[in-house]
Parts: C-alpha cells; sequence; structure tokens
C-alpha cells in the first residue's frame, strides 16, 4: 500500500481578516475535494492573515497513481485564483509489506 502526502503553501494577499482567508481556505479545500478524490486539510498558519498551509493524502495499491495524483492536484494549485502556490513538497509512502506475493495477506 502507497500514501501519498502533498504539502502546499499559499500566499493569499487580499486577505484582510481571517473572515476573508477562511473564504479562500474553504473554496479551494471544496474545489479539490470535488475534483480529486483525496483528503485535505488546513494543517498550518490557521491563524495568520495570509498564509495558509494544506496536506493533501491519497492511499492506492499503485505508487504511480499516488504520485499522479498528486501532481494533478499541485497543478490545479497553481491555477487558484484567489492565492498565490509559494511552495509544495511531495512524498510517497510505503506501508507495510506484501508478505505473501499474489495473495491475500490475511488467507495464510
Amino acid at each position: 500500500m502507497f500514501v501519498g502526502v502533498l504539502r502546499l503553501t499559499f500566499h493569499i494577499p487580499h486577505a484582510r481578516s481571517l473572515k476573508e482567508k477562511r473564504s479562500v481556505v474553504r473554496k479551494f479545500r471544496d474545489r479539490v475535494r470535488a475534483r480529486f478524490d483525496v483528503s485535505i486539510a488546513e494543517v498550518d498558519a490557521q491563524d495568520l492573515l495570509q498564509r495558509a498551509v494544506f496536506g493533501v493524502s491519497v492511499v492506492s495499491g499503485d505508487a504511480a497513481v499516488c504520485d499522479s495524483v498528486m501532481a494533478q492536484v499541485a497543478r490545479a494549485a497553481e491555477t487558484q485564483e484567489d492565492a498565490v502556490l509559494t511552495g509544495h513538497a511531495t512524498e510517497i509512502i510505503t506501508v507495510g509489506e506484501d508478505l505473501y506475493p499474489g495473495g491475500d495477506d490475511d488467507v495464510r
């Protein structure tokens, strides 16, 4: 099993209140959830007006699928209208081992 993790950092130049920032955060989060089959949450800088940091994750049996989905989400982040993507980092984590190749681990 593979877990793809993506960290996205945004600058929100026009946010003058936490309410304005939350509106941008909610819009982006909801758009990503609707478009991609991923989990997404704001994970840092919640109390800063012009900065938002998101964690995005996806689980798959294929590392290439995780990588592809994370790349698609990063491209969508680059086109965000209300915020400027200032950084992103991706990691693919391998979880567990296939103890019985070609079979179900719980069978034996």
